[in-house]
């Protein structure tokens, strides 16, 4: 072999050698391109979201897995995911260990169609808990939950695409499940999961823009803690429910801007989710409007729209069985005083359903 070729060799060798020892330290450390990924590729282990990270695994026995479905698709733009995490811990009460599983549900798709499905669905993801999005994205972010509306060009007939996320704990013991607070992370780490969710997703689908999509803008504060549910409610003269005798109703006041009013109600109880049980929300921005599209619509439905400031604007108001009834004095008059006095606020015209 002659002196060029026996270099070249030798080049070679110590290459191969520096990748294979590479790809074992990147290996040993859960680096990139050996980490786990989640979604169709859509989030990565140790990628920056708390959820994702190795502190989820701190409890004894602790694994994260995932579940998905087909990936969307431009035929079928429809799609779920699951990632978990799951531990055990020894119980003092029983032979059985306590079994707990946090985990985060991606949805890709759209509104439900079925109109109690469809009022679930706002419930969700316009609860009080949650800010919307800045830099022009249309949604909503919360510790535990984020929503995003995708451009128009992943619309499928007449009607938006939609991008959600959602966090659940559990616990299983002699008790039987137990349903607790969950939160995926910070307000920053959820939007980032929504965006690369959205963007995979839209790349599988077919519809993605040029550039993918991202924020950089602080979003609006909503509060932090929720507060006993009272008169008025949001707070706002004039809306009030008669609660009963020892009620555990909560209330949240979400954002309050000229784009998105939210609050919500909840009933505070162990074993179920904290989900509304009554709901008050406007919106003006475009693409949130069309998430109400399918709905009864008529200020005795709930949903009626206005112009308002020259946009297209919905106020939509929803009671749960619980507390059906119970508004004063009336559940209609609640939601009509709530469509006065948002109204009056962000300058709606004459109060006619446009």
């Amino acid at each position: 072999m002659d002196i060029g070729r026996r270099r070249t060799s030798v080049i070679a060798g110590v290459v191969t050698a520096a990748v294979l020892a590479t790809g074992t330290v990147l290996w040993k450390t859960d680096s990139w391109p050996f980490r786990d990924s989640y979604c169709w590729g859509a989030w990565e282990q140790n990628s920056g979201p708390f959820f994702l990270g190795d502190e989820t695994l701190g409890k004894s026995g602790s694994e994260r897995g995932s579940t998905q479905s087909a990936a969307p698709s431009a035929a079928r733009p429809h799609g779920t995911c699951t990632v978990s995490v799951t531990s055990e811990v020894e119980d003092d009460d029983s032979d059985e260990p306590l079994t707990f599983e946090d985990s985060v549900t991606l949805e890709y798709g759209p509104v439900p169609a079925e109109v109690k499905e469809h009022r679930d669905w706002l419930a969700r993801h316009f609860h009080g808990s949650a800010s919307p999005l800045p830099d022009g994205l249309e949604g909503l972010v919360a510790g535990d939950r984020g929503m995003l509306v995708l451009p128009s060009s992943c619309d499928r007939d007449g009607g938006p695409t939609v991008v959600t996320i959602r966090g659940e704990s559990t616990g299983d013991g002699h008790l039987g499940k137990v349903a607790m607070p969950f939160t995926i992370g910070t307000r920053a780490d959820v939007l980032r999961m929504l965006l690369d969710a959205a963007d995979t997703g839209m790349e599988k689908a077919g519809c993605a823009p040029a550039q993918p999509l991202r924020s950089s803008s602080p979003m609006v504060t909503v509060a932090e803690d929720e507060e006993s549910a009272a008169s008025p409610l949001c707070r706002i003269p004039g809306m009030s429910f008669d609660y009963g005798e020892g009620s555990r109703y909560k209330e949240q006041v979400g954002a309050v801007t000229d784009r998105l009013q939210t609050c919500s109600v909840v009933w505070k109880t162990r074993r179920m989710p904290d989900e509304p049980s009554a709901q008050y929300v406007m919106a003006n921005r475009s693409r949130l409007v069309d998430l109400f599209k399918g709905l009864p619509e008529g200020s005795d439905q709930g949903l009626v729209r206005r112009s308002c400031g020259g946009r297209q604007t919905v106020f939509y108001g929803h009671v749960e069985a619980g507390l059906q009834d119970r508004g004063r004095p009336s559940d209609q008059r609640v939601f009509a005083r709530f469509v006065e006095s948002v109204g009056k606020r962000i300058g709606c015209g004459s109060g006619e359903d446009a």
